[in-house]
Order: C-alpha cells, then structure tokens, then sequence
C-alpha cells in the first residue's frame, strides 16, 4: 500500500465506514456502556500498533513467526508474542481493543472500540526534521504528526453527521503514547552521542504537546500520556552498549546507568509539561502514566514477578549474553523463541513480553500506578 495514497483525505466509501464506526460506539449496548470510557483513541509506536505497521508494509518483522505465538498463535502485527497494554485496557473497559486505522478503512466497523493510529517504528518527529540531523527511520516513514493527520481526516465524517461529535470524543480515553523512544532509539543506534540526542527531548515534547492540545479542542476529556521504558534495561541497549566499567552498570538491576537517567530526563521534561498543560486545560483530564517506574518495579524484583534471573534477557534472539544480536531480529532464520516468554520481561530484546505489558495494564488499572477510573476486580485482568 503506497503512503500517499494513506495520506490523502477520506472519500466517500470510508465516511460511511468511520461514520458505522461511531454509531456503533454511541449507541453500543454491551456492558462497555457501563464503563466510564465506550471507546479508546490511540496514538503511538510499537508499544501500542496492534496492525497498522503490518498492512502499511505488508510484513515487517512483526508480521512473522513467532510474533504472536502466546495469546493469538499468529502474527497479527503487534511486536510482541501477544498482548499490549492496550489489549487489556480495553478488555477491562468490556470493549474490543481500537480497529488499526488501516483496517478500519477495510472493515465494516461491528466491533470496533475505537481507532488506534499507532504505527510501529513511529517517531514523534517528523522523517525530514530528523533527517537533517542525521537521523533515518529505517521502519515506517510516520511521525506522530501523521497519526494526527488521519485523525483529523476522521473527525470532519463524524462531526458532519452528528451534532454529538464532542459528547462521544469526550466519552472516550484516548492514550497518547507512548511515542518519542523511537526518536532516540533511532538516534542512538545510528551512533548519536548522549548530548546530542538530549537537544531532542524538549522538540519531542513539544509535538506531544501539540497533539494533546489539538486532541482536546475536538473534544477530548481524558488523555492518559505514558512516558518512555528505562532503556537501560533493554537487551538491545545492553548488548550494544557493553561495559568492562562496573560504574556503568546499576549494581541491584544491572541495567546502564547512563541510558535509565536520559528516560528519566525525557520523562521528567515530559511530567512537567503535562502539569502545565493540565493548568491550562481544567476541563480536561491530563494523566501521565509511568511506564517507567512500573517497569522498574520487576527489573528491582524479578523474582517476586516470575522473571527470575532472565529479566535482562531476552526471549526471542540469537544468543549472547543478553540473547540478542544488534546486527539480528526475532524474525530471522536462526533465532529461536524461548519456551516460556511468560518468564521473560522481554521477547525480541526491543519490545516485552505479554506478560510484562500484562503488569503495566495491571498497575494502570489497580495498582499502585492506577491512573483510569475503572471499577475492577484482580479477575478481570486474570481471567485470560
């Protein structure tokens, strides 16, 4: 599928699609009715693409086996062995996880819980502004800037034909993020000092700001705003970045000491413009959730999570150390899946695992992270 082609506004086929779409989120009887939230709007990366990297590509690494082998037994485009955090959220609200936006072009809209824009490889900046700098996105040519283009091609459908356009978005939760760890992921993989790609974090806040203001002046109530995983602790950053120096290393995770304080540089930078945003939009509720510190949580205490001493590795790879290869990927002949990716917090050393987004969801929805209003009981999360 040719990106221009995705870019242009929707034509007369797809209103009718998008406008199913939200006639079957208004007037939905299911138990999501119920629910504080009747459907999800999403924008982000590989941590939230639940598809759309895998029709705009036709494949991609996340398209092959053994992507998917836990919860859907087939690839389905998430770069994961199954679920995201995004899957059990919508789960938790009684709902289906959000139509990738390039399925949802092709679909008749029956099911859908909302739109996820998310593309896996996104960068919060645009492919030109990063390409001055050096900086090549190598996955998928889609910024966040784009994923608001599509959303903004949506919207007019839906305000066209209902004059109710802002009381469903403000039913709705949308979840910004997490996007702006491809900016640096690419930065740092294509050899960008530690300097340099810190002059990027307040250029990527700034488009996530943006995108939280425009979202808000279509109606949006509710934007949950993840911020960035300890990079640190990625075995693609720990194979890459291997040190004799024992001062690099974090001497209770044995995550790079370096890489975990420039997350928390872009993360700090971020919380603070979310508090300003929130004084400036009462109206709205503006939420950081800290993938972070969630994460931290098992990488701190593996044992108490069922990671054990496999938590810095990775499931899916081609062995080393850390099971991953900087120069290889999970899809590639000669990589092998682990026999339980449920031990593991990460599957291809770039992405974790299912059972590592489990316990993000499980921490937004009703742990000590909790960030969504969302009357549930430990069941709900565990029934699958």
């Amino acid at each position: 599928m040719r990106m221009s082609s995705i870019l242009h506004p929707l034509h007369s086929p797809y209103s009718l699609l998008f406008l199913t779409l939200i006639l079957s989120i208004h007037g939905r009887g299911s138990p999501a009715a119920a629910a504080p939230y009747a459907s999800i709007f999403s924008f982000g990366d590989s941590l939230t693409d639940t598809g759309n990297l895998f029709r705009l590509s036709g494949a991609g690494d996340c398209g092959l086996p053994p992507y998917g082998e836990t919860y859907f037994h087939r690839p389905t485009g998430r770069c994961c062995d199954g679920r995201l955090v995004i899957d059990f959220i919508a789960k938790a609200m009684g709902i289906p996880t959000p139509t990738p936006y390039l399925e949802a072009l092709e679909s008749d809209g029956s099911r859908w819980g909302g739109i996820n824009f998310a593309v896996a490889g996104a960068t919060a900046l645009d492919e030109e502004f990063l390409k001055e700098r050096g900086i090549v996105n190598l996955t998928a040519n889609i910024s966040l800037g784009s994923q608001i283009g599509w959303f903004k091609q949506v919207m007019p459908t839906i305000c066209s034909n209902l004059t109710n356009c802002k009381d469903i978005l403000s039913r709705s939760l949308f979840l910004m993020g997490e996007i702006g760890g491809n900016d640096y992921n690419y930065a740092f993989m294509q050899g960008m000092n530690l300097d340099k790609t810190r002059t990027l974090v307040p250029l990527v806040i700034d488009v996530i700001r943006s995108a939280i203001e425009m979202v808000i002046e279509h109606g949006a109530t509710m934007i949950v705003v993840p911020g960035d995983l300890p990079l640190g602790c990625l075995p693609v950053y720990l194979a890459m970045f291997k040190s004799l120096n024992v001062k690099d290393y974090d001497d209770l995770t044995g995550c790079v000491n370096w890489l975990n304080e420039f997350s928390e540089y872009h993360n700090g930078m971020l919380r603070m413009e979310l508090d300003r945003l929130q004084q400036l939009h009462p109206e709205a509720r503006i939420v950081y959730a800290d993938y972070y510190g969630i994460t931290m949580r098992f990488y701190r205490s593996p044992n108490e999570f069922g990671f054990g001493d496999r938590v810095l590795t990775a499931c899916c790879g081609t062995g080393g150390p850390y099971n991953h290869n900087t120069s290889g990927n999970s899809a590639e002949d000669g990589t092998m899946a682990c026999g339980d990716p449920s031990r593991y917090a990460s599957w291809d050393g770039l992405h974790l695992t299912e059972a590592a987004y489990r316990l993000i969801a499980d921490a937004l929805l009703e742990g000590p992270y909790a960030v969504l209003p969302l009357a549930l009981t430990s069941h709900t999360m565990q029934e699958e």
